[in-house]
Parts: structure tokens; C-alpha cells; sequence
């Protein structure tokens, strides 16, 4: 399939979907190893696949582990400089939640996978403590302590 990401000139667009969760007060993240911020798990969409579905997709491919798909929190908007390109995002983030003998949650060390060319650092950070780490996006350091309890439209970075 072909994943919905394509470049306009120097601008890229990218359709992401990404999983929160969270156990004992910690929430789940990631980060590409050679880089120092992090962000949510998920990945982008494919062309025909649903949100869950890829949502779903993307937790096996990375961790092996199939998940449950909770509610739609946040639909964000996002603009920022990326590496090669500016990026302009639209990401849909849902509550997730891992089967009950699932192995991710009990890590108590980080956890690899393998991107591309790169590896993958996944790691359970406590929510008290995400003011001491470059997490994006940013509205996510306060959020992800108070999740909504309706959808809410996110424009970040305009």
C-alpha cells in the first residue's frame, strides 16, 4: 500500500495517526534513536486503511503487540520544520490500550525496533515528568495530564 505522505515543493505532508497509553501514571513514547525528541506511537496512515486499522497495523509491525483502539482525543494540525522539509501534519490521536497479557507494558527497559534505516526507542516516561524531555507535539506535555473527555481540534505551530 501506499502510505499518504507526499511532498509539495519544500513543504511535506503527512497523515499520522498515534496511540496513547498510559499505566501507573506513565504514558508510552518513542523516539528514533540518533535523534532527542520524542513523540507518540503510531505512524502514518496507508491509502484505503482506516485510522484504526492503521493505528492497529503500525503497534504490530513496531512492537508485535495488538492493541485496542480507544476514542479519538485530539485531531491536531500541525506545522514545523522537519531535517530536509517543512512539514504540515494532520495527526489523529486516540486512546490505546494493550491486551492484558501484553508484554510492553510491564517494560521496565526501553524497547527497540527497527525504522527504515534506524532504530526506534520506545520507553514508558511518567506523566510528572515530561516537562524534562522535548516531546512533539508540544501541547502533548500538558495534555497527555489532562486528557479531554471530548475531541478536540488542535492547530499547532501556526
Amino acid at each position: 500500500m501506499t502510505m499518504i505522505c507526499f511532498d509539495v515543493e519544500d513543504t511535506r505532508f503527512n497523515y499520522r495517526v498515534a496511540g496513547i497509553a498510559i499505566h501507573d501514571g506513565r504514558v508510552l513514547l518513542n523516539r528514533f534513536e540518533r535523534h532527542d525528541h520524542w513523540f507518540l506511537p503510531g505512524g502514518r496512515v496507508e491509502m484505503g486503511e482506516t485510522s484504526h486499522e492503521a493505528l492497529q497495523r503500525e503497534m504490530q509491525e513496531e512492537l508485535a503487540e495488538q492493541v485496542q483502539v480507544g476514542r479519538l482525543l485530539w485531531i491536531a494540525e500541525s506545522f514545523f520544520p522537519g531535517f530536509e522539509k517543512t512539514y504540515h501534519e494532520l495527526a489523529l490521536y486516540y486512546a490505546m490500550d494493550f491486551s492484558p497479557d501484553a508484554a510492553v507494558p510491564r517494560a521496565t527497559e526501553p524497547l527497540f525496533a527497527t525504522e527504515g534505516d534506524g532504530r526506534v526507542l520506545f520507553q514508558w516516561w511518567p506523566l510528572a515528568q515530561l516537562e524534562q524531555i522535548t516531546l512533539y507535539p508540544p501541547f502533548l506535555v500538558d495534555g497527555l495530564r489532562n486528557l479531554p473527555e471530548q475531541t478536540i481540534h488542535v492547530l499547532d505551530g501556526r
